[in-house]
């Protein structure tokens, strides 16, 4: 797999990055991911199990490797991963992120799984955090779904710690959007700024044909210079085969005509569609199991030229997709 820059931050990275949400805790959104993991949920088993989807990653050439303080266990495992199998440093560009604190107690039928925190001293609690296990291997550090609505983006107590980490530490600083008004956020990071320092240069946005609404502002994003990586391609399971709901089956039609005339599945058609896009430097596989990324990587083999579709995949309104996005139970 051939690495690509990683906009122009001086990073390389793979086109296809495995995220692991569904992969350092025992529950998560993703349509039937209570299938995913098998029967034993202990700590030690999980992380075996993400051990394994990381090794076969790994051989497949994925070279962008994303976590979060929030994703359970997710650092820990990565940390250990990273360790037993002596990846040298910069050999992958591994991301993290603050501002979400994991309080489900590994347990799946916990009331909440992860509470949201931007304030600058949640901040000054992770990064030490995230530091100490992922050590030199850390390259991105980003704000965990940002939104207008928390201000995070003009906090100055933050954006100077972000500043800091980026002149003096060298760990390349980002955000990642959530929810219905994804591009106005991009648009805000875009501009944030602290002395006359903006410390952003890269963004982490959902993206899909089912929500392609970010798609002008990452396109700004990528001319500006910042690396753009898309998450939640698969729109946490709705372009799988796990989807059952007829009216976003109907919606993505064009991608399962286009899947069966490649003799492939629809999530690779939708990571294809999104590698596709010009402002795209990595898309994010979410797999859980082995076979999930094995289908995922099939992406790679898609020509360009098939993701012409006509008539298109039709979007949903950013509304009611964050909304039935919000529904989804974590198992």
């Amino acid at each position: 797999m051939e690495r690509r820059p990683l906009g122009g931050t001086g990073l390389t990275v793979s086109p296809i990055g495995l995220g692991m949400a569904a992969l350092g805790r025992p529950a998560y959104i993703n349509l039937g991911h209570e299938l995913d993991l098998g029967d034993d949920l202990g700590v030690q088993a999980v992380e075996r199990h993400a051990h394994g989807v990381l090794d076969a990653a790994w051989a497949a050439g994925v070279r962008y490797l994303d976590v979060a303080r929030s994703y359970g266990r997710g650092e820990e495992f990565l940390a250990s991963w990273l360790h037993t199998r002596e990846i040298p440093a910069g050999a992958a560009v591994v991301g993290s992120k603050w501002g979400y604190r994991y309080v489900g107690d590994w347990r799946v039928a916990a009331e909440v799984h992860e509470v949201k925190d931007h304030s600058a001293a949640a901040f000054d609690e992770q990064w030490p955090k995230s530091r100490a296990l992922l050590g030199t291997h850390l390259a991105l550090y980003q704000i965990h779904s940002a939104t207008l609505g928390t201000g995070v983006l003009r906090d100055r107590a933050v954006l100077e710690r972000l500043a800091r980490l980026r002149t003096e530490q060298g760990i390349l600083v980002g955000v990642t959007t959530s929810g219905p008004n994804q591009a106005a956020t991009i648009r805000e990071a875009l501009e944030a700024e602290v002395d006359g320092f903006r410390p952003f240069a890269c963004v982490q946005a959902t993206w899909n044909p089912l929500e392609p609404s970010a798609a002008p502002a990452l396109a700004e994003a990528h001319d500006a210079g910042w690396g753009v990586i898309v998450k939640e391609a698969l729109a946490n399971g709705r372009l799988t085969a796990r989807e059952r709901d007829r009216d976003v089956l109907g919606n993505r039609a064009p991608l399962d005509r286009a899947a069966a005339d490649l003799d492939t599945g629809v999530d690779a058609v939708a990571i294809a569609a999104a590698i596709a896009q010009p402002w795209a430097d990595v898309v994010l596989s979410g797999a859980a199991t082995l076979g999930q990324l094995r289908s995922n990587l099939a992406a790679l083999a898609i020509e360009p030229a098939a993701m012409e579709f006509d008539p298109a995949p039709t979007p949903m309104d950013p509304g009611d997709y964050w909304r039935l996005r919000s529904e989804l139970r974590w198992a």
